[in-house]
């Protein structure tokens, strides 16, 4: 079994990539070519800068908390609140690449969510 992984290149990053705009809250723990897994956190009441997900990615969640997600202008995207149903521990979810955006943890717990962005 062959493992890769290696750092992004300076190429595939621009400034509001996740990793470069907002790293407090945001771990690779591989990429390659093909993906870029993240480990994401954020604790309650913070609030990440303004970044993107240029890929989309499926998303497994670790724990859960209401968010907020804004626009950079501060207009509420996702309010978790008012979901239907919230995703359960150990579930995993489809994302698609995400504009720029801020999230803030309104919530009592952790969000902490692996990310398995598929490159294009």
């Amino acid at each position: 079994m062959s493992v890769e992984n290696s750092s992004a290149s300076a190429s595939s990053m621009h400034p509001l990539d996740a990793m470069c705009a907002a790293p407090d809250h945001h771990d690779v723990l591989l990429e390659n070519d093909k993906v870029r897994v993240l480990d994401t956190r954020l604790d309650p009441g913070e609030r990440t800068p303004v970044h993107t997900h240029q890929w989309p990615a499926t998303l497994y969640v670790l724990s859960w908390s209401d968010f907020v997600r804004y626009d950079p202008n501060g207009n509420v995207l996702v309010d978790s609140r008012t979901m239907a149903a919230r995703p359960e521990i150990g579930s995993a979810i489809w994302s698609g690449p995400l504009a720029p955006h801020y999230v803030q943890n309104v919530g009592q717990a952790s969000l902490h969510i692996i990310a398995v962005e598929v490159k294009s």
